[in-house]
C-alpha cells in the first residue's frame, strides 16, 4: 500500500532530488493507473562497496517502493564485463567474472541498509544478456546506428582527441538498454551522466513493441572535496559500509555549501526543512557546526545505527573538540607505506607545506604538532604503516585530519 495515494502527490514527492524526468506527464499518466510501476536501476559492480554518491538512487528507489511500486535492484554482471565508457577518456579495463561477482555479494549485503528487502527484486542482467545467441544479439545491434551512439559526449571528445574508441565500447548502451526490454520496465532511474544510456533504453523498448520507459535523472554528488564526483578511485568517498566513526569524521570535513546538497540528496527532509535550516543559520539561531553534526549524526546513525553515531560523536568531541581542534578541518588521505617516511616529505606531498625547505623551517620553528607531540627534529621520520587518523597541526590554525588506509 502506497503511503502517498494521489498520483499528483507521488509526482511531487519523486520530484525532490530529481534532475529530469522525461516525461513527468507519461509518469502521471503511468501513476494514475494505479497498478504498481516497475522501477529499474542498474548497478555495475566495478569496486566492492557502495558509497554515499550510490545511494541518491537508492534514496529515490526507496520512494519508489515507499509508495508501493516495484523496485529491482539490478547488477551488471554482464555489462560490468564491458565496462561502461561514461565520463571515460580511456578504454576501461575488463574486469574479470570473478571480480565482478565478489563484488555484487558484496553490494546485495549494503543495498538493505536503505531499501527494504521484503519488497526489493535482484537481479543479474546476465539472465538473460547472455542467452542471447549471436544472431538476436545482430538483431539488437540492427536496431540503432553507429551515428547515433557516437552522439555521445563521452565519444564525440574522445574522437576529437584522437583517442581511440574499442568496439565493445559501442555496444555497452545497447546492452544497457535491453535490460528495459527483458524487465518490460516502466521507469528507470540515473546519475545525470547516465542520460544517454537511459534514453537508448526508451528507444530500444519503442523498437521491441513496448511502450517507452520514464526516465528519472538524479544529481552527481560531489566528494568530500567538494569538487569531483564522489568515487573510491578519487579518495573523497564515504562508505556506506564504513564505522561509524569514520562516516561522522568525513561528513564533518565537508563545507557548508555542500553540507545542504548532501541534506537535500541524502536525507528525508524537505526543501522547505533544508530552506528553514538556513535561515536559522543566517539569522543566528543555530551554528553551522550544529547543523553539520546533526548531518553526520543522521548518516552515521542510518549505515551503523544510533548508538554507534552516538559514540562516533562522543569520540570526536572527545578527542578532536577538546584538543583544540578548528571548526573548519581539513581532512586528508595518504595510502599506508611499510618504510617509515621523511616527515618533511609527507608535509610537502599533503601540501600542508609548500615545499620541504618550507617543512623544514617550520619544524625548526617549532610550529608542527602531530597527534598532539611537538616534532622537533627535521630529519625525522614517521611510521604510518597501519590504517589510522592521524593530526598534523601546522602553527597556530593550520589544524588537518589525515586518514591513513590500505
Amino acid at each position: 500500500m502506497s503511503m502517498i495515494k494521489s498520483p499528483e502527490e507521488q509526482l511531487k514527492l519523486l520530484q525532490k532530488g530529481a534532475v529530469e524526468i522525461i516525461r513527468e506527464e507519461e509518469l502521471l499518466r503511468k501513476l494514475r493507473t494505479g497498478r504498481p510501476l516497475l522501477v529499474k536501476t542498474g548497478f555495475d559492480p566495478t569496486a566492492p562497496d557502495l558509497h554515499l554518491g550510490h545511494t541518491v538512487l537508492l534514496q529515490k528507489m526507496k520512494q519508489f517502493q515507499d509508495l508501493g511500486h516495484s523496485v529491482v535492484f539490478l547488477i551488471g554482471d554482464f555489462t560490468g564485463l564491458i565496462g561502461d565508457p561514461t565520463g571515460r577518456n580511456i578504454t576501461r579495463k575488463p574486469m574479470s567474472r570473478d571480480e565482478i561477482l565478489q563484488n555484487a555479494e558484496t553490494y546485495k549485503k549494503q543495498v538493505f541498509k536503505i531499501l527494504d528487502p521484503e519488497k526489493t527484486i535482484i537481479d543479474f542482467n546476465s539472465r538473460w544478456l547472455s542467452a542471447l545467441t549471436s544472431e538476436e544479439f545482430i538483431r539488437l545491434c540492427a536496431k540503432y546506428t553507429v551515428a547515433r551512439v557516437l552522439e555521445r559526449d563521452d565519444f564525440t571528445k574522445r574522437l576529437k582527441a584522437g583517442l581511440p574508441i574499442s568496439i565493445h565500447e559501442i555496444l555497452y548502451p545497447l546492452a544497457q538498454g535491453y535490460d528495459s526490454v527483458a524487465l518490460r520496465a516502466d521507469v528507470e532511474l540515473g546519475g545525470t551522466d547516465q542520460k544517454f544510456n537511459l534514453l537508448v533504453g526508451r528507444d530500444l523498448q519503442r523498437e521491441y513493441g513496448q511502450e517507452p520507459q520514464v526516465i528519472l535523472t538524479t544529481p552527481l554528488l560531489e566528494g568530500l572535496d567538494g569538487v569531483d564526483k564522489m568515487s573510491k578511485s578519487l579518495g573523497n568517498y564515504v562508505g556506506i559500509n564504513e564505522p561509524a566513526r569514520e562516516i561522522y569524521g568525513k561528513i564533518l570535513s565537508i563545507t557548508d555549501e555542500l553540507m545542504f546538497k548532501y541534506y537535500e540528496l541524502l536525507t528525508d527532509l524537505t526543501l522547505d526543512d533544508i530552506r528553514e535550516l538556513k535561515r536559522d543559520i543566517a539569522d543566528g539561531r543555530k551554528h553551522p557546526k550544529r547543523v553539520k553534526q546533526d548531518l553526520a549524526l543522521v548518516l552515521a546513525g542510518r549505515y551503523c545505527g544510533a548508538e554507534a553515531a552516538r559514540q562516533a560523536e562522543e569520540e570526536f568531541e572527545r578527542i578532536f573538540a577538546q584538543k583544540g581542534a578548528p571548526d573548519e578541518m581539513i581532512r586528508l588521505r595518504w595510502g599506508c607505506e611499510e618504510k617509515p617516511v621523511p616527515i618533511i616529505d609527507l608535509l610537502a606531498k599533503l601540501s600542508i607545506a609548500k615545499s620541504k625547505a618550507e617543512a623544514r623551517r617550520l619544524i625548526e620553528a617549532g610550529g608542527v604538532t602531530i597527534d598532539g607531540v611537538r616534532v622537533t627534529d627535521p630529519l625525522g621520520r614517521l611510521d604510518i604503516s597501519s590504517p589510522r587518523d592521524m593530526q598534523i597541526k601546522v602553527g597556530k590554525r593550520g589544524f588537518n585530519l589525515v586518514e591513513l588506509f590500505k
